[in-house]
């Protein structure tokens, strides 16, 4: 009886050497054998690829990672954030801020209600309190939108960013963080910033205030 086999085998025996067929996966090829086994052509929807699967959408992130993580046993949130701005420096910064917001609602209101017995009517008056919601509305939103600072900020080397990316703030970020900030100004101004203050001093871990978690913002500090 011969030894010789039988000729025509199967086109996917393997060769001599225990080498696998050309053109099939080694065994155990994580892409497996089937005709959408092979990996992705380089550059082709992989990483780095040009349809953008698989990218890292943070890897132009200048914090370095997702904000947003950093959950019990995961990265650090603040990994590769400026330093966040001191409690200190944020209350004399809005201080600045308002005394700038004051001084022409004080004016306008002056002159639109006048002087009752003697004394200014300056924050007794409707007026006043719209005139303070709206200077300090539109002083907010128009320098926060252009560079993230307020003359008080740029004083105390400040800056607002977004938290996603550390970007200046879109306009309709710095629009919500005047709106917060300012419209209840219109009536209780004194007690609205207090309740803005304590909520940056207890917030953790980007001492966020109101105005920050609407607009998802952080305040920074800036080189000197």
């Amino acid at each position: 009886m011969s030894s010789d086999q039988p000729g025509g085998g199967s086109p996917y025996d393997k060769p001599s050497g225990g080498q696998p067929p050309p053109n099939q996966p080694p065994p155990g090829s994580p892409y497996g054998g089937g005709p959408y086994g092979a990996p992705p052509p380089g550059g082709q929807g992989g990483q780095g690829g040009q349809g953008g699967f698989g990218q890292n959408p943070y890897e132009q992130n200048p914090y370095g990672q997702n904000p947003y993580s950093g959950g019990p046993g995961g990265p650090d949130p603040l990994a590769g954030m400026p330093p966040l701005a001191e409690a200190g420096k944020r209350v004399l910064a809005r201080i600045i801020d308002i005394i700038i917001v004051l001084i022409p609602a004080f004016l306008l209101d002056w002159a639109a209600v006048g002087v009752q017995d003697s004394h200014f009517s300056t924050g007794r008056s409707a007026v006043g309190g719209i005139f303070t919601a709206g200077f300090g509305f539109v002083y907010e939103f128009l320098m926060t939108r252009a560079t993230g600072q307020t003359v008080g900020k740029k004083m105390m080397r400040l800056r607002t960013a977004m938290l996603e990316n550390g970007s200046v703030p879109t306009s309709n970020a710095a629009a919500v963080r005047a709106a917060i900030l300012w419209v209840p100004a219109f009536c209780c101004s004194c007690v609205w910033f207090l309740v803005i203050g304590a909520t940056v001093l207890v917030d953790r871990p980007y001492k966020q205030g109101i105005h920050d978690k609407a607009a998802k913002t952080v305040v920074v500090q800036t080189a000197p």
